[in-house]
């Protein structure tokens, strides 16, 4: 026996060796030479030998594969290791695709069933398929370029792929307005039309503008000119020669149809490494998990036929190998519910996933009943808060314009409207927003809060969502004031005063407002007074002020004031003197003495014919007087009122020393006066 085994290893070794130079090997005949040599499976050469057969079957299935044994073709598929070799079959669609695009309804097809088990082969397609199309659009390389697109059209029409691919390569290829790049466009149009009439009508008409403005500008040649003409033919008749799905290929239900988001512009990665094989340490433990997978696809008498197609030498083994999956399938019944609450569970990247496709969906609608309607129609990754995480991401997005936009309000005046759940999602996901204002920037932090505004100015979302809402020093940050300023400036404009003072007033909505408008305490009445009043909304106070003043503290504030007033008035009067006479004299005791007085001489009578005669004198004087008397006891100055004293007591002496000031009348000729009319 061991001279048996010792020539098994020396034919493989020789075989190995033939293999390697070039010379064909059949697989058969390696296979009998392992079995002498009883390698086991986590060895090199028997992972080595099952990679090159999975290759080869993969190959083989796909290159036989057409709309009347595509079901069939399907099931072999399944028997076989897609997990590990993914990338084997992603790299022989793309090749037979690019080989016979005629196909490629079929291919697409094939692709959608597989995706709908097994969403790493989508993804990975999607990825291989943009860097294909970008790499054969910088070798201007029309043939691959042509067969890419019409590829990327057709997993848009099974769903595989999000319209907003096919609408991006669109427009970057009509961008160009060459004579090929329009000609792809056309193609491709020509092949998602139908899926993008249905599901972005707006977006389709764009393009169809667009392709418009080149035929009539005349920018391509006459032959491309013509396609285009047949393209909106196409348009006419509702593309009812490119169907978005055959019949006979629609195999896979909506509800089982995996959807991935990948964009033109994003950052991919082929995965090349997975093309060549690699040892696997684990190579017994996946092969145990695909082969639960399959169970679940195919069912227990697949996984019998499958325990039975490897080697023949081996079958003993084989079949206790099927009798132990058979004696622990019960045991790995638990396994399997773990593994699949692990598929569901929600992460990171799901949840950027999702955030991504919504935020794509919103920029890529015309109109906001659009992006109501795919809204809804996307996949939630969680049941309970798919409301709240709609309406959270419609408020990001509006978060990141440069200025706010009416287009957001619109998207969540039909979101609320939609049910009660809707509208308690709208009062949670503003209460978020309101407690986390801190934490947006100024150009975010003012467009949520007109968002907010504007939600509650339609009253679509009600204002009993403001019960959050105290405006009081404690219970206010800068951001969050800034945060209420916009918001009620944006319902101001919207709603006006008057028709916010009667809902402000209406009975059922006070009692939410207490916060706002209604506080109990005097500081906090008085705090929102000057709020509202700062932001130019004082008339909304009208009843706070009437409220402040008819508070007991308020009542008892202003009387000791009256009181104060008084006792004040009748000490100053006690302590000065001010008298009024004929001549308007005035007199002021001081510390010190001095005196100023004025008065005018009579003006001269003036007779002329025509003119008016009379006399008027008038008399005026002035007499401050400064005495200190022993008996005035008034109180000494405080400094800064001494220096006020010296600094008035200086503008007295001066006004002594200066020469009488000349009175300049309309009517008198006397000594002063100037009238230039006047006889010499």
């Amino acid at each position: 026996m061991s001279e048996k085994h010792t020539d098994a290893q020396k034919e493989y070794q020789r075989l190995v060796a033939l293999k390697s130079s070039g010379t064909y090997v059949p697989p058969a005949k390696l296979r009998t030479v392992l079995a002498q040599i009883n390698v086991s499976k986590d060895s090199e050469e028997y992972q080595k030998l099952q990679w090159e057969a999975l290759r080869k079957s993969i190959s083989g299935l796909v290159n036989k594969v057409s709309a009347s044994n595509i079901k069939t073709i399907v099931v072999d598929l399944f028997k076989l290791n897609l997990q590990r070799g993914r990338a084997i079959f992603v790299r022989a669609i793309l090749r037979a695709q690019i080989a016979s695009p005629t196909m490629t309804r079929v291919y697409a097809a094939l692709v959608a069933i597989v995706n709908s088990k097994i969403p790493e082969i989508g993804e990975l397609m999607l990825a291989r398929l943009i860097l294909q199309f970008r790499s054969g659009y910088k070798r201007k390389d029309k043939q691959q370029v042509l067969a890419t697109t019409t590829l990327i059209a057709h997993l848009v029409n099974y769903r595989v792929s999000h319209e907003i691919v096919a609408l991006q390569v669109l427009h970057f290829l009509l961008e160009s307005s060459s004579d090929d790049a329009v000609e792809i466009s056309v193609n491709l149009m020509t092949e998602v039309g139908a899926t993008l009439t249905e599901t972005s009508s707006r977006a389709c008409g764009v393009i169809l503008e667009r392709f418009r403005v080149v035929l009539q500008e005349g920018m391509v040649n006459k032959r491309v000119q013509h396609l285009i003409q047949v393209l909106f033919q196409e348009r006419r008749e509702e593309f009812k020669d490119h169907p978005s799905v055959v019949k006979e290929l629609d195999l896979v239900e909506e509800e089982d149809q995996t959807t991935h988001l990948v964009g033109l512009d994003d950052e991919l990665d082929a995965n090349a490494g997975l093309d060549e094989y690699k040892f696997d340490a684990d190579y017994e433990e996946n092969e145990k998990k695909y082969n639960r997978l399959k169970h679940d696809i195919l069912g227990s008498d697949d996984e019998d036929d499958q325990s039975g197609s490897e080697s023949g030498s081996e079958s003993d083994s084989e079949s206790g190998s099927a009798s132990e999956s058979e004696s622990e399938s019960e045991s790995d019944e638990d396994k399997d519910d773990k593994v699949k609450m692990e598929i569901t569970d929600l992460t990171a990247a799901d949840l950027a996933n999702f955030q991504k496709m919504v935020y794509l969906t919103i920029m890529s609608s015309m109109s906001h009943e659009e992006v109501v309607h795919k809204l809804l129609k996307l996949k939630p990754l969680d049941e309970n808060r798919k409301e709240y995480m709609m309406v959270d991401m419609v408020a990001k997005c509006c978060s990141q314009e440069k200025t706010y936009s009416k287009y957001y309000g619109l998207i969540g005046e039909n979101l609320a409207r939609l049910g009660k759940r809707w509208d308690l999602a709208f009062r949670e996901c503003f209460q978020e927003y309101y407690g986390n204002a801190h934490r947006l920037e100024n150009n975010p932090l003012r467009n949520v809060s007109m968002f907010w505004g504007h939600m509650f100015a339609s009253d679509t979302v009600g204002w009993e969502a403001l019960a959050c809402v105290k405006i009081t020093d404690e219970d206010t940050t800068s951001a969050g004031r800034i945060f209420l300023k916009f918001m009620f400036e944006k319902m101001r404009q919207e709603l006006g005063l008057e028709k916010m003072l009667v809902r402000i007033k209406e009975p059922y909505i006070r009692p939410f407002l207490k916060g706002c408008f209604y506080p109990e305490k005097e500081d906090d009445l008085r705090y929102s007074i000057n709020f509202f009043t700062a932001i130019k909304l004082g008339a909304l106070t009208e009843d706070m002020r009437e409220t402040l003043n008819n508070l007991p503290e308020a009542i008892e504030e202003t009387e000791s004031r009256g009181r104060s007033r008084s006792r004040s008035g009748s000490f100053t009067g006690s302590n000065s003197s001010y008298s009024h006479s004929s001549s308007r004299s005035g007199s002021y005791s001081r510390s010190r003495s001095a005196s100023y007085s004025r008065s005018p001489s009579p003006r001269p009578k003036k007779s002329r014919s025509g003119s008016r005669s009379g006399s008027r004198s008038t008399s005026r004087s002035r007499s401050y007087s400064r005495s200190r008397s022993p008996t005035s006891r008034r109180p000494e100055l405080p400094p800064h009122l001494r220096d006020q004293k010296d600094a008035f007591e200086e503008y007295s002496r001066n006004r002594e020393r200066s020469p009488p000031r000349r009175n300049f009348s309309k009517s008198g000729r006397g000594r002063g006066n100037f009238n230039p009319r006047a006889r010499r």
